[in-house]
């Protein structure tokens, strides 16, 4: 059995349309645990009126939580062999989990993945696809996550083994989760099957939890700091448990630290001018490896020489 679990706080205008696209699943024999994280809305009730109508569905009404723990809440009550996470804004195509299952049982993996598109303001977009079928290994499932095109951070579009959630469950002293958790999940995989036709759709608007990352200009001190921290920890984590890719993962880090002097400077986040310098500071001691990287873009070197190899940082 597929546990589908889906966390919901203030989404009534959305939440419906993201259940009723769980229960037009061609894949019929799931769960389906919706978590209301203290919605001061009407999205707990309506979760409750679809739950009445499907015995398939448990609705769990909690106090307003971090995502984590609602996520961890919800697969504390989930039993199916495999999991997958919705958001409640979202739709997913009525054949995904069919689609993602198929992937799992032809390949004996922990974790199938399925590419999607993003609405946004009504256009249809890519979002992360590519034709390609994929089977990875550990090595392979972090490498393409680094590098941010055919696997990447967010836990919906895949389906994981429920073994793996309960190694290594969500943190919930933080706002971004995603961005902490699931590159673990890959590198405990045994084997990854992947394949990036479009079976989901994320709805981009305002109100999402990471729209800053769609936007430059809103980015503050608190997201950036996370962000710093989350890939600090997993740099350490996977040059631990994947030791060959220590060198990837540390460029990647360094990345996305000369990507966010960037941002500080482009769009003059003011927030941010004492995280520029900190940035700074420590990309002048780690200079040499990061220029000599293999890994290295040539905009990355410009964005070097102009914000930290420059006698002045500000």
């Amino acid at each position: 059995m597929v546990s589908v679990i889906m966390l919901t706080y203030n989404r009534e205008k959305y939440i419906a349309r993201s259940i009723e696209a769980i229960l037009a699943q061609t894949y019929r024999q799931f769960e389906f645990v919706i978590v209301d994280n203290g919605s001061s809305d009407q999205s707990g009730t309506i979760a409750d009126e679809y739950a009445l109508k499907d015995l398939r569905i448990k609705v769990l009404h909690i106090e307003k939580s971090s995502i984590g723990h609602g996520r961890n809440i919800g697969i504390a009550n989930a039993t199916g062999e495999y999991i997958a996470f919705v958001d409640d804004d979202d739709v997913a195509a009525p054949d995904m989990l069919e689609f993602l299952d198929r992937l799992v049982q032809e390949n004996h993996a922990d974790i199938a993945i399925c590419g999607a598109q993003k609405d946004v303001n009504g256009k249809i977009l890519p979002h992360s696809m590519w034709d390609e079928y994929c089977i990875w290994s550990a090595e392979d499932a972090v490498t393409e996550l680094l590098k941010r095109k055919r696997n990447n951070a967010g836990l919906p579009t895949k389906l994981i083994r429920r073994e793996l959630f309960e190694q290594i469950p969500f943190k919930e002293d933080c706002k971004y989760e995603d961005i902490w958790i699931c590159y673990k999940y890959m590198a405990n995989a045994n084997k990854v099957a992947a394949y990036g036709l479009p079976k989901y759709c994320f709805t981009r608007h305002e109100s999402n939890n990471s729209s800053f990352t769609q936007n430059a200009g809103l980015w503050k001190a608190e997201q950036m700091r996370e962000y710093m921290a989350a890939f600090r920890e997993r740099t350490e984590y996977i040059s631990a448990k994947l030791p060959e890719l220590t060198g990837l993962v540390q460029y990647s880090e360094w990345s996305y630290m000369i990507s966010m002097c960037d941002k500080i400077k482009t769009y003059d986040l003011k927030d941010c001018q004492g995280i520029f310098i900190e940035l700074v500071r420590e990309l002048r001691l780690k200079q040499e490896e990061f220029l000599m990287s293999p890994y290295i873009q040539n905009f990355e070197k410009k964005w070097m020489n102009k914000y930290v190899l420059q006698e002045r940082t500000c």
